[in-house]
């Protein structure tokens, strides 16, 4: 990755300082409990226990939806944070709503049962990372998909760490692509909050990291975004760069997984529509992977309804490898992957857009890209191909 600025992260970044008010604090206004909301925060038996292993919760959520987090809308208090420690997580009820304070200290004592481990061990290092799902996601469906990828990737010996749900309100229909746009943007200010605060903390924790070694951090940061998903991390993460002040080469994020995205494929070339976006992910992220297939048929429809036909990440892969740039060096840390051959002849257009997280040999390739396997090892050990399709 050339000589880019690698922050070892924290989940300490994750929560921020216990001494400022930070972006997961629960706003000051309050409203009145609806019924549903009074039902959730009451918790099941198993919601919220602690696991066999004692080190806190198993599910972690972060909501920006209404009606005690199962709605269409934004919250109008603001996020809401829940954990729960058992499914079906479909059920809100299997949740328990907690305050932005027991959250981050819940969060920080799971992460601390880490490892400590050296700088050669890195592809061992433990995770906390950030699902964001796509459009046309109702909460039962963000759930269940959660559910089922935390059973895939972070649970068992082999476990990656810890995974947060981001669930943003998303109409849950496949007619709302538009109105679940416009609610991305929207929701891309509260992430914003997230970043630009964990930004701040981790200048703070490798200042202490120089001081003394064993400050050094034991979690990496790291996001899966799927379909629109990514459209929101794009505008969150733009709209954080700019706040800093646009720092250059400051890994904030260690691996961002973009799966199916539904951004323009021209995202991170120099002179594009959405580039000055996309030159914030280059810079606050160590490496970008978008995993693609042509026979996304979901994608195919999304690229006719918006910057007049502009081809999508998700579908076409990056429009140039490596991505254009004004002036050397070349843009490195930015790669695709194909992975339509992965996917089964009996898996239809509409079904391969969600098909990475129902694949064994795709969500292999996560785990590898995640723990940060070199990409060219990936592809000499055949990683990076499928043998299901053609």
């Amino acid at each position: 990755m050339g000589d880019r600025l690698l922050l070892v992260h924290t989940v300490s970044a994750i929560i921020g300082s216990h001494a400022t008010s930070g972006a997961f604090d629960m706003p000051k206004k309050t409203t009145a409990k609806t019924k549903s909301q009074k039902m959730a925060t009451a918790p099941s038996p198993d919601a919220g226990a602690l696991p066999q292993n004692g080190t806190g919760p198993k599910y972690w959520l972060i909501s920006d939806r209404d009606h005690g987090g199962t709605g269409i809308g934004l919250n109008p208090a603001g996020l809401a944070y829940w954990t729960s420690n058992a499914g079906p997580l479909d059920d809100i009820n299997r949740w328990q709503s907690v305050s932005a304070e027991d959250f981050r200290a819940k969060l920080i004592a799971a992460a601390d049962q880490f490892p400590f481990l050296q700088p050669g061990q890195h592809e061992q290092q433990k995770h906390v990372t950030l699902l964001i799902h796509g459009y046309n996601n109702s909460f039962a469906k963000a759930a269940t998909l959660y559910e089922n990828l935390c059973g895939q990737l972070y649970d068992g010996p082999n476990s990656l760490g810890i995974c947060v749900l981001y669930d943003w309100p998303s109409l849950g229909d496949v007619l709302g692509y538009e109105p679940d746009r416009a609610t991305a943007r929207k929701c891309a200010e509260d992430l914003t909050n997230i970043l630009t605060e964990l930004y701040d903390w981790l200048l703070k924790k490798q200042q202490d990291a120089l001081a003394d070694p064993q400050n050094a951090c034991k979690a990496k940061l790291s996001i899966i975004a799927h379909s629109m998903g990514n459209y929101l991390l794009q505008k969150g993460m733009a709209y954080a760069w700019t706040r800093m002040n646009k720092p250059l080469l400051v890994s904030l994020i260690n691996q961002l997984l973009m799966v199916a995205a539904d951004v323009d494929n021209d995202l991170f070339d120099a002179g594009a529509t959405d580039y000055a976006e996309g030159l914030a992910l280059i810079n606050l992220i160590y490496r970008v992977t978008a995993l693609y297939s042509g026979r996304d048929a979901v994608l195919g429809v999304s690229a006719g309804l918006k910057h007049f036909g502009t081809r999508r990440l998700g579908r076409s892969g990056l429009a140039h490898r490596p991505p254009l740039v004004d002036t050397p060096p070349q843009t490195d840390n930015v790669w695709d992957s194909d992975c339509s051959s992965f996917f089964a002849p009996d898996i239809d257009g509409e079904a391969v857009h969600s098909a990475y997280f129902k694949t064994p040999a795709t969500l292999d390739l996560m785990r590898q890209i995640l723990r940060g396997v070199d990409r060219n090892v990936l592809d000499q050990t055949g990683a990076t191909t499928g043998k299901a399709w053609p």
